[in-house]
């Protein structure tokens, strides 16, 4: 599992981390809510490897992140602008992707992986530049099931997304989340966290003050949790 042990980052004066701890066990779908500052993307950012926290551990399937390449392999990472080659296609995108991770997969595999991110069949052959952020948000999808991902670590995922984008990714994630993948994503969308997530934890300063599981709280209340909070 994801495991954030007293998690700390500090940045000269400012902590922008503070004794966070939390779980994301596999099929769990961990839905971080907070202000722009309040630590999402640091956290995200540790897990990735990207920062090495002040103190506590960040652990993948009990090895740290910022320690082992092994890992790797292990998690896939969505962001809020998913950064393709908008001079291929989708499907030479999802090909491209998938060798540097060390996967050499037929057409068919490709297209497959396509097919169970929802990506419409039309927009296979076409050009990246042409696609909407919905569409390539799928195609980053595509990606992580390619890499065969045990943890998807998203970041703003659904910002930007019409209505109908965001109802197709909120079934892409539930669909990862009963085959197993695990999710942590960072959000500011209360409704969606509700609709998507399993657990919600709200941070405020660095500091995880509130979690709760979807299944015991409304969006209205957790928007009425979220705004006291903040």
């Amino acid at each position: 599992m994801l495991q954030a042990n007293k998690l700390c980052m500090r940045y000269d004066d400012t902590l922008a981390i503070n004794d966070l701890s939390f779980t994301v066990a596999p099929g769990e779908i961990f839905c971080l809510l907070g202000q722009n500052g309040a630590g999402k993307t640091t956290t995200i950012n540790i897990f990735l490897g990207l920062l090495q926290p002040t103190s506590g551990e960040a652990l993948i399937n009990n090895q740290s992140a910022s320690e082992s390449n092994s890992i790797k392999n292990e998690i896939a990472y969505i962001p809020e602008i998913v950064q393709l080659y908008g001079n291929l296609s989708g499907v030479e995108n999802l090909d491209f992707f998938s060798r540097l991770a060390g996967y050499n997969y037929t057409k068919e595999e490709l297209t497959s992986f396509l097919q169970r991110a929802n990506l419409q069949e039309s927009a296979y052959q076409k050009r990246l530049d042409t696609y909407s952020k919905g569409m390539r948000q799928k195609v980053g999808i595509a990606i992580a099931l390619a890499k065969n991902a045990s943890y998807i670590l998203m970041d703003e995922p659904t910002s930007g997304l019409d209505p109908k984008a965001s109802v197709e990714f909120a079934e892409v994630c539930k669909e990862l989340s009963e085959n197993g993948v695990g999710i942590l994503m960072a959000t500011h969308d209360i409704f969606n966290a509700v609709n998507i997530g399993s657990k919600i934890g709200i941070m405020r300063e660095g500091t995880l003050v509130h979690t709760a599981e979807t299944a015991k709280i409304s969006a209205q209340e957790l928007q009425d949790l979220y705004i006291k909070t903040i």
